[in-house]
Parts: structure tokens; sequence; C-alpha cells
């Protein structure tokens, strides 16, 4: 198949979350699987220019007037990566705004430059299938049903909380005229919704776990668009992201030495000796040791494990033979809530940054890893824990229900422990569940063993999206 991939990001250019790290692992997978893989991307002042050569220029027409575009093309890993070159871009670093906190006021107009620019090459080049990531390719589910015998599309939600929403007068200055299937809103409220255009006009839907393709067509975690989905959900499919499992493999981790595997585990503990001292925690194997590798944000279960005037991790941290490493920034209320708990407790490591470095050691190190999140479409540090034979402690949601196998449910079969609700309680709970668990030997290293045989690689999601495609190639048009 001839696929051409649609994102705002991807490695190894451009990044700002998980959603580049998809396509640049997948496109690879797919083209090792003999397909014709493009990624088509802008080109940011902040991506370097060397080795990329000009392919071709067109002309888009927007409201106003034409704007000339250049494209210029760079092959790696027999992946053709074909990148928008436009001063909307290319005099900018920042991906959506100059920070998280300031998009730019123009980001309509940027990326339906790059949908049209993407949909008019994939026409021209006689591409079978475009693959649209996320809000900012929503424009070319649209424009390709508008092309007689166009490419088909596959519309992947990676996180249904955004959506690129826009004022109507946006539409028309990029020479749109949007239909009520565009729109969402009512009144002088009434928007575009690029992800909603996207999703009206696919001919199939994707997103990253079949829990949270589930969990979307509910009025709780539906955004407001779960009537829609469950209208598509004969099209809407869970897929699983994979990983990089040359960079997550604990017997050849650049970032120690002292590798292990499932037959040899000798080297975890060794690690975990390593961890204990380097983070000032009492150097004992037989205290359990949790780790938290996260953004420091409500969605990841912060509110309900550090609020109150006693917290769940202060209960935990109080009453139970234990130790805990948190790493990572974000809001600041939780980080100034962490360093005055860790004030209080010998047992807790507080590490305001992001390490690379630290989050492989700590992954290794840790007996368990504690993930509270609200809500995870996918999830990746659940799957980098169980490849390291760290036992995942995490509420029952998205692709953390769909990767964690319950040990009190699943016994011998077990490799993690999941919690149903995100309450303090809950959490407390949880982790005592781990801790007692922690005391049987025999069963821990089971578990560990369990976790570290479960296959994550990308071959294998790979493998799902190209049905996916097959069925959209031969299915009907939505």
């Amino acid at each position: 198949m001839n696929i051409l991939m649609l994102t705002s990001e991807t490695v190894p250019f451009s990044k700002s979350g998980g959603l580049a790290d998809v396509v640049g692992a997948l496109s690879a997978e797919l083209a090792k699987a003999g397909h014709e893989v493009t990624v088509f991307m802008p080109l940011y002042g902040s991506v370097s220019q060397e080795g990329f050569a000009p392919e071709s220029s067109m002309k888009i027409r927007m409201l106003a007037r034409d704007e000339q575009v250049k494209l210029k093309v760079r092959t790696l890993s027999g992946v053709r990566f074909l990148a928008l070159d436009h001063p909307l871009f290319t005099r900018r670093k920042g991906i959506y705004g100059d920070s998280s906190f300031a998009p730019y006021p123009d980001n309509f107009y940027r990326f339906s430059l790059m949908c049209k620019a993407a949909v008019r090459w994939a026409c021209e080049h006689k591409v079978d299938i475009i693959h649209a990531h996320d809000w900012t390719a929503g424009l070319s589910c649209y424009l390709a049903k508008q092309e007689k015998n166009g490419p088909k599309s596959v519309m992947t939600i990676h996180n249904l909380a955004y959506m690129g929403q826009f004022p109507r007068y946006d539409a028309l200055r990029s020479d749109f005229l949007p239909s009520g299937r565009m729109l969402c809103g009512n009144g002088l409220t009434m928007s575009v919704n690029l992800l909603k255009t996207g999703l009206e006009y696919a001919d199939r839907i994707t997103t990253v776990s079949p829990t949270y393709a589930k969990e979307i067509q509910t009025a709780e975690q539906g955004c407001g668009l779960d009537e829609l989905l469950r209208q598509k959900q004969s099209i809407l499919y869970g897929v699983i992201n994979g990983i990089d499992t040359q960079e997550w493999n604990p017997e050849t981790d650049s970032f120690f030495s002292e590798h292990y595997s499932i037959a040899d585990l000798s080297g975890k503990r060794k690690v975990k000796e390593k961890v204990q001292k380097q983070f000032a925690l009492e150097v004992n194997p037989d205290i359990p040791l949790f780790a938290m590798i996260s953004r420091l944000a409500e969605q990841k279960g912060f509110g309900p494990l550090l609020d109150g005037d006693e917290s769940a991790l202060e209960r935990i941290l109080s009453t139970k033979r234990c130790q805990f490493i948190v790493i990572g920034t974000g809001d600041s209320r939780y980080e100034d809530k962490l360093r005055q708990i860790a004030s209080r407790h010998a047992n807790l490591s507080v590490n305001i940054v992001f390490s690379q470095a630290l989050s492989h050691l700590v992954e290794a190190g840790a007996d368990f890893f504690l993930m509270p999140s609200k809500y995870e479409p996918c999830g990746l540090n659940q799957m980098y824990s169980l490849r390291y034979g760290t036992l995942p402690v995490a509420h029952r949601t998205g692709g953390l229900n769909d990767t964690i196998t319950d040990i009190s449910s699943a016994g011998e079969n077990g490799n993690g422990f999941l919690f149903d609700n995100v309450f303090s309680d809950e959490i407390v709970a949880a982790v005592s569940r781990a801790v007692d668990f922690y005391r049987d030997k025999s069963a821990m290293e089971e578990a560990m063993k369990n976790g570290m045989r479960a296959d994550f690689s990308w071959g294998k999601s790979a493998h799902e999206y190209e049905l996916i495609y097959k069925n959209a190639l031969g299915g009907n048009q939505t």
C-alpha cells in the first residue's frame, strides 16, 4: 500500500509529546513490512534542514491569495519524510505556539494549509491511505472526500480532549465554507472543530487502546462527541501503541550497566541497590520501592494523591514500610506539595526534573510503578515498567486496563494491580496490596516475569493498522 502519514510532529524532527513517537515508530514498522510510507509534516524553524532535498512546489488556494509552498524530502529507515516549507512554519520555532500556554492565533490557517498541500500531493502520487493524526490533520479527511477517486482516510484520536476549536471566521479565511458536520456549540458560541471534522469524514477511525475506544463513547469521557462516536462505532477501532523495544530493553539499556533478563533477574536487584544509594534512601532489598515518573498534573492523578490535610501519599509513607521516588515537572502546586511531604519523610525522594537517564534507571530499579491517572488513552510508562519487571499499580482506565492484568483476579498470570476509582482511599488500598504482595518473593518474581513476557513491539500494532487500512480500501465510504 501507498500510505501517507499526516502529522504536525514526528520523531526525529519535531516533538511535543507521544504523538511524535507513535508516528515515527509506526511509519518505520510499516515500511519494514514492505509498504510505501511517506510522512507529511511541517518544516518548523527548529528543524535542521540538513539532509533534505527539494522535491516540488505548489500553489495552495486560500481566501485572500494563493500560498506558494515548497516540499523538501529526506529518507530515513525506509520512510520518506516530506517537509512543508512555508514561512508560517519555518519562521517559527514552536509547533503550536511559542509555549504550551500561548498557541499561535493563526493555527487554523497554518494547519489547513498543511492539509490542503498534503491531500493535493496524495492525489498526484496516487496514495491509497491518508492516515491523519489528531486535530491538526482533521481537515484532510474532509478534503479527501471532495476528490473524485481520492485516497481513503483513517483518523487517529491520540487524546480526545485536544480538538482544535476555532471561530468560523478562521475557516472562511482559509477558503472553507464550514458545513454543519464541522461545527460544534450553539448560537454565538458555535465554532469549527477540526477533530470532529476528521471523525465525520474519515473512512475509518482509530484510537490508542480498545478500552479508550469504549470510554470516549460515554458522556463522562466523550468530551461532547460521544454521540457522534457511538454513531461511528462500527468503524472505530482501538489499537494499543507499541514501544521502542530496542531503547527500552533491560538486557542492553545504555543508562545502566547491571543488565538483566527473565532468565537472570539478579541485575535488577543490583540496579535497585544503586538507585536506593543515589536517591539517599535506605539500602535494603526487603523494602519495596515505588516509582512515579510523570507530568505533575491533575489528569495524572496527583490531586487525589496529594490533596487533603493528610494526603494519600503521606498516609502511605507513614503507615507502610515502603519507599517512593517521584520524578517529573508540572503544576507548581504539586511540585511544592511534594517537596513539603519529602521534608517530613525520609522514605520519599522528590526530583523536579525531566531526565531520560533517570527515567530508565528508576524504571529498572523500582519494584512497583504507581499510575493513578484519571484517564489514560494508551499510556507508555506501564509498558516500560512491565518490560523491566516493575509491576504497575494503576487506575483501571484506557490503555492501562488493556495492558495490565490484575494479580488479585488473574492469580499466577497477573502482572500488576488495578483499582477502579481515582479516590485517595483506593490509591492507598492498591499500594497496600502491592506492599503485602512483595513479601512473597516467589509470587513476586513470577509476576515480574509475566510482565517481561508481554509483547509491546510495534510489529504487532502495525499489523493491526494494516488490517484497518485494507478494510478501509475494501469497505464503503462513510
